[in-house]
């Protein structure tokens, strides 16, 4: 029998473990870096242990750190979550040197599934459909080159040991082959330190549908249905559902079968995800088998009413599945989408910074995995992502419009977020009628408004104007029944508003130039203004920091900078040439020299937060004067990194 249980992992997945571990009674344990020593794992486990500094190859990726961990707490078992350790057949190994099970499958496994080139050998010799392509052990670029001859274009690069689209490009004819065959070499060799390459038929427009399995050590194997993850950014996931909108019952028992073949060919126990692609005609092709828990996992807890946590640690104890194949039948309809302090419109740069207030909406159907609260910092060290909202219902529309009311009605201020770019997702008619691909995204949604800054609408304006000159006070200021005028200005994402407010009693009409907007304040709190606009009452939360005003209604959230009582601010429309850090991170690189002739929009150096890399570049042409960044060194947000001399900027 187990009794305490490691979570080698941090932020919303070793909550969610440490909720079912306390569940069924067994004492749970956190690790946590310098950076994590206040977060809520921490705070929610029995035990908690410092494992090293803020960056995560000190801390949550060392293997010694996290057994000395469960030595000093007497821990009997350790569940990695996802990422991290969580699929390093090593770390399993020391586990059980160390007398400890690991929440996971056998190591070999492990091993075989974490190469692209085996995994797909092992399956087109158990019979599972793999996608048309070349396996070469070690190829040269000379043999890709007389394969991707064979395959015919368009097709895949793919490093072997990928993950997370890196080292991945997508070739359309043979001149541009040999290019990406080297930049995929170089990103794998970087980010996995392997450059083994295969190639794939490239699938135009495909579905990406995986399928949840289980095994126990009695040789036992079942499928779970199904998880929808077709739309993608960058070959990362951004809405899961299940059930899929393009299954049938055939090809449901198909693709389960297939998956259990792939879980029992490599002697698989745990949870797994086998992850195919399926074209127009329904046909599917195996990708790859991740050997963990799955970040979308609670779609298919929904539609199951399965505790899947619950699944892996009764494995590890050596039970049988708590299900045959015929008990485990599919109810109603889940979509999760990953809330991300992210902003879509710069290029989906990570965000840093405090979390001022975070109330995520929750009601009946809603569930909200997350590791962070009001109050918290959201630092450049890990993934950004700051919760999972999943939205269960009896069908598909129920479902989605509870999670488009959920995403509405979820406050956060202090960063910001891909609240509204999701939003517009799932309002969206494409993914409405089911019929989102992989190239979703690029294509259909390409030119949506929540991808580009949008200028603030009137109302808006007349919302902040109303709440910046009530100067904090409640509503008991608008009662009040002397008229008055306000000059009031203010900054709404680079927009500079100069406005007159003018109120009587609860009535306050907000003038910019010739617009105007007439409000009638029903309530206003600390939080929240209830107000009324073209005969329709309405709700707008808000929160004040300082000179910064953060206000969430109308569908958007918008941080505002109160200007009125700040001097007149210098011309900005010159380019400074001094080249600052966008975010907290680490530099990888710095590509110039003191000297060096640099035109604008060259990269000059990469800076990396939150598993990516982010380039900055050049604001005009000139000569670098000063360079103040090197490899390996840490640096703040807004930190000067490179001065340029020489040139005037142009206006």
């Amino acid at each position: 029998m187990l009794t305490k249980l490691l979570i080698a992992n941090r932020g919303e997945i070793a909550v969610r473990i440490i909720r079912t571990a306390r569940q069924l009674g067994y004492r749970t344990v956190a690790v946590h870096s310098a950076a994590d020593a206040n977060a809520l794992h921490v705070e929610l486990a029995d035990e908690a242990v410092a494992i090293g500094p803020a960056p995560a190859s000190a801390s949550y990726l060392s293997v010694e750190a996290v057994l000395e961990a469960a030595r000093k707490t007497g821990a009997d078992a350790i569940h990695p979550g996802y990422g991290f350790l969580s699929e390093n057949a090593h770390f399993a190994v020391a586990c059980k040197k160390a007398g400890l099970v690991f929440i996971g499958p056998p190591e070999a496994a492990i091993e075989l599934m974490g190469s692209k080139r085996r995994s797909k050998i092992a399956m087109l010799q158990a019979g599972v459909p793999c996608v048309p392509g070349f396996e070469g052990d070690n190829a040269s670029d000379e043999e890709l080159r007389a394969a991707a001859g064979d395959i015919g274009y368009p097709l895949m690069i793919k490093a072997s040991a990928g993950g997370g689209g890196r080292g991945m490009r997508l070739v359309h004819d043979q001149k541009h082959l040999q290019g990406e065959i080297l930049r995929a070499r170089s990103e794998a060799r970087n980010a996995f330190g392997d450059d083994e390459l295969i190639l794939e038929k490239a699938m135009i427009e495909p579905r990406h549908i995986e399928i949840q399995v289980f095994a126990d050590q009695h040789g036992n194997a079942v499928y779970l249905g199904e998880r929808d993850c077709s739309i993608q950014r960058r070959h990362q996931k951004v809405v899961e559902e299940a059930p899929s909108p393009f299954m049938t019952p055939e090809l449901r028992q198909a693709m389960g079968e297939a998956a259990v073949k792939a879980a029992l060919a490599c002697r698989y126990e745990g949870a797994g995800t086998v992850e195919f692609l399926v074209d127009q005609d329904r046909n599917f092709y195996f990708l790859e088998m991740n050997t963990r828990l799955q970040v979308e996992h609670p779609v298919t807890e929904l539609v199951t009413g399965q505790d899947l946590v619950a699944w892996q640690l009764a494995v590890a104890e050596g039970e049988p599945l708590p299900l045959s194949q015929d008990d485990i039948q599919l109810t109603g309809h889940a979509i999760e989408v990953r809330l991300y302090a992210e902003d879509p419109t710069n290029g989906f740069t990570p965000q840093t910074g405090t979390l001022h207030r975070f109330v995520p909406a929750i009601s009946d159907g809603i569930r909200i995995d997350t590791g962070v609260r009001s109050g918290d910092t959201i630092t450049p060290y890990y993934d950004p992502m700051l919760a999972k909202v999943i939205a269960y219902g009896q069908n598909r529309n129920e479902a989605r419009r509870r999670l488009l009311r959920a995403l509405e009605d979820t406050v956060i201020f202090g960063v910001t977020t891909n609240r509204y770019f999701l939003s517009r997702i799932i309002a969206d008619q494409t993914f409405g009628a089911g019929a989102a691909t992989t190239a979703f995204l690029d294509q259909a949604f390409a030119a949506d408004t929540s991808l580009a800054p949008a200028e603030a609408t009137m109302t808006e304006i007349a919302l902040a104007g109303a709440i910046l000159s009530a100067g904090g006070n409640s509503a008991a200021h608008w009662s009040n029944s002397t008229s008055s005028a306000v000059p009031l200005s203010f900054d709404i994402d680079g927009t500079t508003c100069s406005v007159s407010v003018n109120r009587r009693g609860h009535r306050v009409e907000i003038l910019r130039g010739e617009d105007s907007r007439s409000l009638e304040i029903q309530c206003l709190t600390e939080t929240q203004m209830d107000f009324v606009a073209n005969d329709v009452r309405q709700v707008c939360q808000y929160q004040r920091r300082g000179n910064q005003l953060y206000l969430q209604a109308l569908g958007r959230s918008l941080c505002i900078t109160d200007l009125s009582h700040q001097p007149p601010a210098a011309s900005n429309k010159t380019s400074s040439g001094r080249l600052l850090a966008s975010m907290d991170g680490g530099i990888v690189d710095v590509l110039v020299t003191a000297g060096d002739e640099v035109r604008r929009g060259d990269t000059l150096v990469i800076l990396e937060a939150m598993k990516m890399e982010h380039p900055v570049k050049a604001d005009r042409d000139g000569q670098v004067g000063t360079v103040l960044a090197a490899r390996g060194d840490q640096v703040r947000r807004h930190q000067l990194l490179v001065e340029l001399v020489g040139l005037e900027a142009k206006a």
